[in-house]
């Protein structure tokens, strides 16, 4: 069982996909009252701030393929918080009144995360890490 133990936990594919689930179900837990997954009230927010974006910027920004985009963008259309609106082959994005009211209740959610998670790993730890993940994931973006 040793064995097993040092190839699960030194390796940096299963550490990071564990972590993801982990952390994946404390978003979805602290996402559950605005009615959205943390991917779309990600995607929401991005709206709010920048109204007219495009899909691609969206894709872009969120490292998501173009067929997730229209995928969360139907789902956030349906229930009303956005309109997307053609002009010749471009298509751009704009929250509803629906959309932005629902921007306080995300950043809630987002608040909430975050403190959960520095409960847990302590801010300084928790913020360290994200750097961390975050410069590791522009260096492997590049290779």
């Amino acid at each position: 069982m040793a064995q097993i133990d040092e190839y699960l936990h030194n390796c940096l594919y299963f550490t990071a996909s564990r972590l993801a689930r982990l952390v994946a179900e404390m978003a979805g837990e602290e996402f559950t009252a605005t009615g959205l997954s943390p991917s779309h009230a990600f995607m929401m927010m991005l709206i709010n701030a920048n109204p007219g974006i495009t899909p691609a910027t969206l894709g872009e920004s969120l490292h998501l393929a173009p067929s997730t985009i229209t995928r969360l963008a139907d789902k956030l259309e349906a229930k009303g918080y956005i309109e997307r609106r053609s002009e010749g082959k471009f298509s751009y994005i704009h929250p509803t009144e629906k959309g932005a009211l629902i921007q306080g209740e995300i950043e809630k959610s987002w608040e909430a995360l975050y403190e959960r998670y520095c409960a847990i790993l302590g801010t300084g730890k928790a913020d360290t890490l994200n750097r961390l993940i975050d410069r590791a994931c522009e260096t492997i973006g590049k290779k």
